[in-house]
This record gives structure tokens, sequence and C-alpha cells, in this order.
């Protein structure tokens, strides 16, 4: 993050913009409908900014900029002109006087950006690009426009009404924040939005009278292969709500980014022969929380119930009397494979798909490998990457043909996927050559041979 986004507060603050054209009128606007006292230096001015200027009980002020302006009265100064000279004088004079400073569409000459903005006031949403694309800014701000009502400013202003005797009767901030949660998620926020003012007080003074102290509960959270956009809606909810995320070794920085961002966040993830925390010490960790009535999301790479242990962590919230739900997720074999442009079925190649560990115990593949040895079938080996070449010689051994297509992805879903495609007989080989590292899917079928053709991701 390159700048920090902070809200002013300019009511009766006198501003100053250096310009008296069309831009600056723009800049005014916005001043004056954050209630700031506006002055304006120019040799000219326009009509409309001038009206501005006198309602905001500023001056103007028909000179040009120079050094000997006085600049320390000002909380922000905004140089509006077309010449790209004066704005940059205005930015040099603003920084020696330590005066916040913006160059209209010069961003290397800013101190502040300007953001667009959605306005509900009091609820003021902001959307910035570092100054490296205004024009993206105002496309988002259009989308958000659409999906943010109207009726936001007057539950806005209803909370606050509210909130003093809210934090009278709770005093705990975290249990707080649950009620305010629930809250909005109940009728009373549509009463808000179509003015029915004494329901809503009605609504919220029960809601007070009935609250109780919260119950922790457990958010088993599939996180999918690693692209953060194959995410499920409610896996995104829960993420945001959680008080604890628990996350593993899989789970993709973008994706632990869209978690609540004051929330607690442990790591426990587990690489191959280096435990972080053992899974009894996970699972303890889950009822340890949920207990002192926490909202945790366990986050696991893809889904909980495929190969990631899910079962047992479960159970032990279970036999603790804790409150759980589980929120699949996008297994690393459906979404490795269609990253990598290889159907895991086909009409013509595999009618039937077998998901396997390549965990190795005390150096041999448990796997039952006459039973893989099968015509018109896919076999996904999931952590298969330490124990590959054991693992491709036993198939040979059962009568697997040496030629079979195989197909290694890295990372997959991700910026740094990486595939390789070899066969039985040579994919090992290929694998320091390539620099594949953990973690890896491997692909066992005729279906790969089809990505020449499907595929579509680089």
């Amino acid at each position: 993050m390159d700048i920090f986004p902070i809200s002013l507060k300019l009511q009766q603050q006198p501003c100053l913009i250096v310009g008296g054209g069309h831009i600056a009128r723009r800049k005014a606007a916005l001043l004056a409908k954050a209630g700031a006292v506006i002055d304006v230096i120019a040799p000219e001015i326009d009509s409309g900014l001038l009206e501005i200027v006198q309602q905001s009980r500023g001056q103007y002020l028909q000179a040009p900029f120079s050094a000997e302006i006085q600049l320390r009265p000002y909380r922000l100064v905004i140089a509006a002109t077309d010449d790209k000279a004066v704005n940059q004088a205005v930015f040099a004079a603003c920084e020696a006087e330590n005066v916040l400073v913006n160059s209209v569409d010069d961003p290397p000459h800013c101190r502040f950006m300007v953001p667009a903005i959605i306005d509900r006031s009091p609820l003021v949403v902001s959307i910035a690009t570092n100054g490296a694309s205004p024009v993206l800014s105002r496309q988002i701000r259009t989308q958000l426009e659409a999906s943010i009502p109207h009726g936001m400013g007057k539950l806005a202003d209803f909370s606050g009404k509210w909130r003093a005797a809210v934090k009278a009767k709770i005093a705990n901030p975290d249990e707080r924040r649950i009620f305010w949660e629930e809250l909005y998620a109940s009728p009373l926020k549509e009463q808000v939005f179509h003015g029915n003012t004494a329901e809503a007080d009605r609504l919220i003074e029960q809601a007070l009278l009935d609250w109780q102290q919260p119950k922790g509960e457990v958010y088993l959270v599939g996180a999918g292969p690693g692209d953060p956009e194959l995410l499920t809606l409610k896996a995104l909810r829960l993420m945001q709500q959680a008080d604890v995320v628990i996350y593993d070794r899989l789970v993709s920085q973008p994706i632990l980014e869209l978690c609540r961002r004051d929330a607690e966040k442990i790591y426990v993830g587990k690489a191959r022969s280096n435990h972080a925390v053992p899974q009894e010490g996970i699972n303890a960790l889950l009822v340890k929380c949920a207990q002192e009535g926490k909202r945790v999301c366990r986050l696991k790479g893809g889904d909980p119930f495929i190969f990631g242990r899910g079962g047992e962590e479960i159970q032990e919230l279970f036999a603790a009397g804790v409150a759980f739900q589980v929120v699949p997720g996008i297994t690393a074999a459906s979404g490795c494979s269609a990253y990598a442009g290889i159907p895991l079925t086909h009409r013509d190649y595999a009618q039937s798909v077998r998901f396997l560990t390549g965990h190795l115990k005390e150096g041999s593949p448990e796997l039952p490998w006459s039973e893989l040895v099968y015509q018109n079938q896919t076999l996904v080996l999931y952590m298969g990457l330490v124990g590959l070449e054991k693992i491709c010689a036993q198939l040979i051994a059962h009568g697997q043909r040496p030629d079979m297509p195989v197909a290694l992805i890295s990372k997959g879903t991700t910026p740094e996927q990486k595939v390789v495609v070899g066969t039985l007989a040579d994919i090992a080989s290929k694998v320091s050559a390539h620099q594949i590292q953990a973690p890896t899917l491997t692909i066992i079928g005729d279906v790969v041979s089809l990505r020449e053709q499907l595929q579509w991701q680089d």
C-alpha cells in the first residue's frame, strides 16, 4: 500500500485552491460538500467557482500564485491550474510549510489524493488508485453505486443515534460488533431504509432487551486452490465476520487478505516433516477459541473434506459441544485441472476419476496398485511430488503402460502456475529440470493429452 487512506473533517476549515477554471470548480464543489471554507487564488475565476467560494464564506484573491502567499493557515491546498510549473511551485511552497497539497493530475507532486467518491452521507466510500488510473477509480465507483442502497446513509444515521445506548448495554467491543452485525442482517435495516423510524426503534430496543452473550462457533472453510475469485460467497462472508482465523500453509496471501482485517490470525500450516502445530494442537485450539465465545474461521486450502482432515477437526468440535459450520471449497483436483486445460473426465478418454494421496508412510506408497491400473480412468494424486518416482514405477510394474500421459501442476490457479507434461516413464526426471515445487498436483491418464487443444491459461 503506497498511500494511507484517511477521512478529513473539514467543516469550517480553511482550504485553498490555486486556479480559477473548471477543474478548480470541480474540486471546490467537493470541498464545499464537506463544509470547508474555500479561498481561491487566480488571475481570473469561473463564475460558478466564485459562487461556491462566496457560499462557503471564503475569499477570492485575483492574483497569480507567488511564494510570498501565506500557506500555514490552510488545512490543505489544491493546485488546479493548467500551468504545470505553477502547480509544481505550489507543491514546493506547501512542502516547505508541511501543508497537505494536491496537484491535479500530477501524482509525483501530491501529498494527498482526491479519490472517486460514493456519497451516502454520513456513509462515504472512496476509491483511489494512487493516481495511476482515475478512470478506473470512476468505473469502480459506478459499479459500487448500484450495489450500495441509498438508504445506507439513513442506516448510518440511525446507528449513530443508538451507538451510546448499545455501548452502555454491551461493554465488550467484540460482542458489540456481533450485535450490530446481527442487527444489520435483521428486518430492522429495511425499516430504516423505508423511513419507518418508530418500528426500527422498537426493533433495536427489543434486540437490546433480548441480548445474550454470544456463544462461540467454528467455520470450517474451504479456501479453494489459490485464486481468490474461486471462493464461494458464503466462505467470503464468514471469513469477514470471524474473530479468529486459523489458517494452513496452502492458503494464499491474497485470500488471507480478504479476512477481517482486525481478526487474530494464527498460522498452523503443515509442510512435509515440518508441522507448525500438530493436528491435536489444532483441534484443541479450535475448541479453546470457540469456548471463549469467539467466532473462529478454520481456513483450509482446497476443500476441507478432501485430504484436509476436516472430518477429524469437527469430530473434536462435536465431542466438545462446539457449534460449527462446514463450507465446501473447490478442491485442487477440480481447480488445477480446469486451469491447466485438462478435463478429469471425457466421454472418449475417461469415465471415472480417483482422488489419491501421495503421502508416503515409512518411505513406501500405500496405494491399491492393482485397482489403479484401469483403462478409461483418471488418477489425481495430492501431495505426491516426493514419492513421484516410486509411484510411477509401481504403476508400470502393475501393468500400466509407460507412455501413459502425466501432468504436474504446481501452484495451480495462481499467477505462479506451472504445468509440466510427460509420461509415467519420464515425468519424475522433469521435476528438477523444470524446478517444480510443492504444492503440486499430479494427474495421470489419457485426458492429459487434451491439454494441447484445451489449454486456455498460460
